[in-house]
């Protein structure tokens, strides 16, 4: 998986297998800045599951603004919005 990040979000892409469809695509945010992705094809016996846990700094990611979409190529994007920094 390929992270890239800006000052308002991280994007996260990762290119899956064709055979891969949007409902075997799941996305969790854990506890502790953490997001969890999930791509299952459980009918198959090979090449069919892929897991990535993704840790982010402590208080730099809004976790509500977490959008995937997932395109007809098999490519995986997540956007995951960066809270606002205050300088003091």
């Amino acid at each position: 998986m390929d992270v890239q990040s800006s000052l308002s979000e991280y994007t996260l892409t990762v290119q899956l297998p064709d055979h891969i469809k949007h409902e075997m695509v799941t996305v969790s945010v854990l506890k502790g800045n953490k997001l969890k992705v999930i791509a299952d094809a459980w009918h198959m016996e090979t090449e069919c599951h892929y897991e990535w846990v993704i840790n982010f700094p402590p208080h730099d990611i809004d976790m509500g603004g977490v959008h995937a979409q997932l395109d007809p190529s098999g490519l995986l994007a997540i956007d995951v919005c960066r809270r606002p920094r205050h300088h003091v």
